[in-house]
């Protein structure tokens, strides 16, 4: 057995079935050895979508994803993928082959310092200096990618290591490193201080993060808010923690969230934060909207805690054994129906109106789009207005909402359909970007196609970058630069390249049809969209 013979063996004890990359003669000793397992490559083709595949299907599937990458720029490019990753807490290990030991630091070809490079966006990495070694950093690094606040590791192996042999290949039964010791179970005096605290408030609110998913406590938070009839909002991460039409939910809050979800945390006097860390999108000016209302923050990285806001009641530790906790407790709350009744008075009270438009309104395709898709459908949402209209109008029943939210990512939303489609293959997959995000990943409809996977590709088509060009409409008068996509490509004659069904969807009135024909029809099928390049977010988005 050499190094990469034991990368294989590696993988195949940690249950990997897929992995996603590009190869290069710095890393093909790996993909050679990958040959006699039966893990599944899925050549991706462009690194950065390796990651983000691999996010796609670590979110489904809940364990840590994998791509495999070559050296020099075959790994720079794959690092926008492990950053998005990192910002989002997804879990993965990647993979890159370097150059021989011997010839590292010499500035040889396709030599980079990855490990290096990549620092502020994992959460460890590793450079493999002994075959021996390849056991024991692989059992580590799946261990940390997958516990406490979840994210990505690199593992970077010289092109001699993976050729070197190994005299004996030693699985540890178990990790213990000494200076990594997450906290899973939360402390129960804190619990019983947050009981305490729940008793004597009046307008107590659940604002749920992407923790609350990553963790698999989305069951747990829904039974404590029924049981106790507390009303929930949700970050843009934390969209599918209840679904759109449950009575307690009121909604996404921030800067593009609805008046409802806003309201309950401005008129709060208990938030009970969970697996989310308000960033400046979730919470616009935290310390002012958490001023004169109990923070309780519950997070599985003390970091997270009070950065943003202060915190009155911390509990570190994992969301679903807290909840698994706070469920037990018998908490003597005061009654809340007329606290949750105002606030189901202000989210049903604004209705959404489509807007008197020639081509579509975004807003509402989104709408009647997710009510017509399966009750556990992946709606997997790219970043720019499309991400915002996605986020503003999308109907969540049991599914889940996936898109780049810490960094912003665009060109996220393909990708890591593929890995959502790949972690679990009977899951309805609905990929929707806008013709900007799409360009930048529109490569990887011959990844879909290799594969065979039956996906559904919206493009929001408006020939502009809309967020940037709505930032020069309200802050530079106007003054439109850099924002024009009308050199864009035919989509219905990029289906057909690509081997696709295709569809155009241009007026309000076709929705309907077009979207039931869109979600039934067999195979993967390419919906453009045209939207209007004036489609403002903040005229168009909003309640339901």
């Amino acid at each position: 057995m050499n190094g990469a013979d034991a990368v294989a063996k590696c993988l195949e004890l940690q249950g990997v079935t897929t992995v996603y990359g590009y190869p290069g003669v710095a890393i093909c000793p790996v993909y050679d050895s990958l040959l006699d397992t039966k893990i599944h490559s899925v050549l991706v083709r462009s690194e950065a979508n390796a990651a983000h595949a691999a996010s796609g299907e670590a979110r489904i599937s809940g364990k840590p994803g994998v791509c495999i990458c070559t050296s020099g720029p075959g790994s720079t490019n794959l690092i926008t993928g492990i950053a998005t990753a990192y910002m989002d807490s997804i879990p993965l290990v990647c993979i890159t082959g370097q150059v021989n030991s011997d010839l590292i630091g010499g500035d040889v070809f396709q030599e980079a310092d990855i490990t290096g490079a990549a620092e502020s966006f994992v959460k460890y990495s590793y450079l493999v200096r002994k075959a021996s070694d390849i056991p024991r950093i692989f059992k580590e690094a799946f261990h940390i990618a997958s516990t406490g606040r979840r994210g990505p590791v690199l593992i970077d192996i010289p092109f001699d290591i993976q050729n070197q042999e190994l005299r004996r290949f030693e699985w540890p039964e178990e990790v213990n490193l000494r200076t990594y010791k997450p906290t899973y179970y939360g402390n129960p005096m804190q619990i019983r201080k947050v009981v305490t605290a729940l008793e004597a408030c009046k307008r107590p609110v659940l604002y749920t993060g992407g923790g609350v998913h990553l963790c698999g406590a989305r069951a747990l938070v829904r039974e404590f808010s029924e049981k106790f009839n507390i009303p929930v909002v949700s970050t843009m991460m934390g969209i599918g923690t209840m679904p759109s039409n449950h009575p307690l939910y009121m909604g996404m809050a921030g800067n593009n969230g609805n008046l409802a979800a806003n309201k309950a945390i401005a008129d709060s006097d208990a938030v009970i934060l969970v697996g989310a860390r308000i960033a400046d999108r979730a919470v616009n000016a935290p310390q002012k909207m958490m001023a004169n209302k109990v923070l309780i923050h519950i997070d599985v990285d003390p970091a997270e805690i009070g950065k943003n806001a202060k915190c009155d009641l911390p509990i570190v530790g994992d969301a679903k054994a807290i909840f698994e906790e706070m469920v037990k407790q018998e908490i003597d709350i005061p009654d809340l129906s007329e606290w949750v009744g105002s606030l189901q008075k202000v989210r049903n009270g604004k209705s959404r109106a489509v807007a008197p438009k020639k081509l579509v309104d975004p807003g509402y395709f989104v709408n009647v789009l997710s009510s017509h898709m399966e009750k556990d459908a992946v709606y997997v949402a790219d970043v720019g207005q499309n991400q915002i209209w996605s986020c503003s109008n999308v109907i969540m029943q049991e599914g889940r909402f996936l898109t780049s939210g810490g960094m912003g990512t665009m060109g996220y939303a393909l990708p890591a359909a593929i890995g959502a489609k790949m972690a679990d293959p009977r899951r309805q997959v609905v990929s929707v970007s806008g013709d900007g995000g799409f360009q930048m990943a529109m490569m990887e409809l011959a990844t879909s196609n290799q594969e065979n996977l039956d996906l559904k590709h919206v493009v929001m088509n408006n020939g502009e970058l809309g967020m940037v060009r709505e930032a020069q409409h309200f802050s530079f008068n106007d003054r439109y630069t850099m924002v024009d996509l009308k050199g864009g490509p035919d989509y219905d004659q990029l289906a057909k390249a690509y081997r696709m069904k295709y569809l155009k969807l241009e007026s309000n009135a076709d929705v309907e049809t077009v979207v039931e024909k869109f979600l039934k029809t067999k195979g993967s099928v390419l919906l453009e969209v045209m939207v209007d390049e004036d489609g403002i977010v903040r005229k168009t988005g909003g309640a339901k």
